[in-house]
């Protein structure tokens, strides 16, 4: 991120924590994180980790997608590339992303809310995705959707672009 991004990152994460009532102390502790990490993290001060990203949207009950809405650009990790192109915020949430993997880059991710699914759309290359105890291997034109409220990883075959589409519950069967 630049540091445009991280700054607008930060003011937006401090404006939810406080929508959503949490202190400082207490979203870091939901998320796993030190104090003093967040803290940084909210004065544009620090760059997260997708992974910290994810604990933090985890920890706020919000989709991926609204926590890293003002970040204009790609969000990136030990090469891993991960863009969000469009997130639906009605009753049906959704975020979809475009992600780049480099030739045997694999993302582990902890599992997303209960009741989420994702579906994952191999363009170009080929990667192993799906819960850890049931991958499946795809190719170019290849769809997997699957249980995302479980552990599961994408794994690069070959350099390798796929759509990521995150369904979450439905806020009207809640």
């Amino acid at each position: 991120m630049n540091t445009t991004d991280t700054v607008a990152l930060g003011t937006w994460l401090s404006e939810l924590r406080g929508k959503k009532g949490y202190s400082l102390s207490g979203l870091a502790e939901a998320a796993g994180l030190a104090k003093s990490n967040l803290s940084r993290i909210e004065r544009g001060q620090a760059n997260p980790t997708l992974d910290t990203l994810w604990r933090l949207a985890r920890a706020l009950d919000l989709p991926f997608g609204t926590l890293v809405a003002p970040v204009i650009g790609t969000l990136s990790e030990q090469g891993i590339e991960v863009q969000l192109i469009a997130q639906n915020t009605t009753d049906a949430p959704m975020d979809l992303y475009l992600m780049r993997l480099p030739a045997g880059a694999i993302r582990t991710s902890e599992p997303h809310p209960v009741g989420t699914r994702e579906r994952v759309t191999v363009i170009n290359g080929a990667l192993v995705t799906g819960p850890l105890d049931a991958p499946v291997s795809l190719a170019a034109g290849g769809t997997h959707a699957f249980d995302a409220g479980q552990a599961h990883h994408y794994r690069a075959l070959a350099e390798s672009e796929a759509l990521v589409e995150i369904h979450y519950v439905s806020r009207a069967s809640t």
